[in-house]
This record gives structure tokens, sequence and C-alpha cells, in this order.
């Protein structure tokens, strides 16, 4: 596996890559291309998240679960998808709290990038997917690499915030230093549980006002 990563984040995980665990999630996937297997997202755009937002510019991390597992869907980013392909239901809910929130009109795509340029980090526990299989490198020790980032993050920066959403992210929480970021947390935008707390939530707002009263430039959550 090519790992094409921005300077930044090479630095901080450059002891990640050495590590066993690591050379078995490249053997893992080398190996279920060998044997035809679709895996998403294109190979370039497995570290999309690390090379739109540097590390020295992360101001807000979501978490998302795994990469989208259908065509051109998934490109690096969690929750986001390519354009030209519709939002999925959790996004199209993420965009309704989105307008409810701060009246930002429902945009007519699902790429997030723009968020991420601005330093909102967009990352998913699981980096691959098996095309129509969700969840199905799970455990092919991504979440040993992910739990990491979020680690280093953690300990590296401050006054970040961090968004989860959904009980898998929520779990995360014991990575995170409290003491010197936000944590803001509900349950999951998909339309299972957003009645139940997502919407209302203000996680946007309320990260604006944060990194306010911090000195730090707000996110223009606009597509």
């Amino acid at each position: 596996m090519d790992v094409r990563i921005e300077a930044s984040w090479k630095e901080v995980l450059k002891a990640e890559f050495n590590k066993p665990y690591f050379q078995q999630i490249a053997l893992h996937i080398k190996t279920e291309k060998s044997q035809g297997k679709v895996i998403y997202p294109p190979g370039s755009v497995i570290f999309n998240a690390f090379n739109t937002t540097p590390f020295d510019k992360v101001k807000v991390v979501i978490l998302g679960q795994d990469p989208y597992h259908g065509p051109r869907q998934a490109h690096g980013l969690c929750f986001s998808v390519q354009n030209g392909v519709p939002p999925p239901p959790s996004l199209i809910n993420i965009f309704k709290e989105l307008q409810d929130d701060i009246g930002v009109p429902v945009p007519n795509h699902g790429n997030l990038t723009h968020w991420a340029e601005q330093g909102v980090f967009l990352l998913n526990a699981s980096l691959t997917v098996r095309a129509g299989e969700p969840m199905s490198h799970a455990k092919i020790g991504w979440a040993e690499f992910t739990d990491t980032v979020i680690k280093k993050i953690s300990e590296g920066k401050k006054n970040v915030v961090f968004i989860l959403w959904g009980k898998f992210a929520q779990e995360k929480r014991v990575l995170i230093d409290e003491s010197k970021h936000l944590v803001l947390r509900s349950v999951h935008p998909s339309p299972l549980s957003a009645h139940a707390g997502f919407f209302g939530c203000k996680h946007f707002s309320k990260t604006n006002e944060y990194l306010a009263s911090k000195g730090i430039d707000p996110i223009d959550w606009s597509l």
C-alpha cells in the first residue's frame, strides 16, 4: 500500500508505518486485490482526510465508522461523497441539522472537501472497505492506526472540537483529553436514530462558539 500522506502527518505518525500491524493492513489489502476483490476508496485517496487537513490545521474532528461501500461514493472523507453521487441518508440528515442550526441551505451535492480544507478532519475509524460489504475491514488493523491518530491529536494540540455521533464514535471518547478539548456527542445521524437526539443537537453552532471563544477562526459550514 502506497502511503502518500501529507508531511506534518507523516512526522506525527512515522512510528506507525513500520509497525507489524500496519504492514498487515497493507498485506491484507494487497491480497484481497490480487483475489479480484474491489476495495473502496481507491488507493490514491485512502489518506485523503490527512492530505486535505494537515495535522497543523486540525480544528475539528468528525469521526465516522467506515467508508461507503458503493461505487464512486467513498473518497477518503467520512460522511462525504464524490461530486455527482447523491448524498446518502445520514448526510442528508446532517444537512438538515445544519440548516436548522445555523441556516446553511441544503447543498445540491455531498462533497465535504470545503470543510476539510478549513480544518475539519473527516476521519473514518476504518480507512478501507470491500465493495458491498460494510465493516469488512473493521478488524484488519485500522482501528489501532486511527485510535493512535485520535490520541496524537489529543496529545499534540489544544482546543480541538471532537464531534462524536453514535455509539461507535462515542467509544473513542476515552482517547481524548477533555481538559483541553471540547467533546460533542449525540446519536448517529442515520434515519434509524436521528430523531432521538441528533436533530436539535446544534453541534455546528456549538463548534463555532467554542472556536471563537478560543480566538480560533470558526468554520464556514456552507458548501
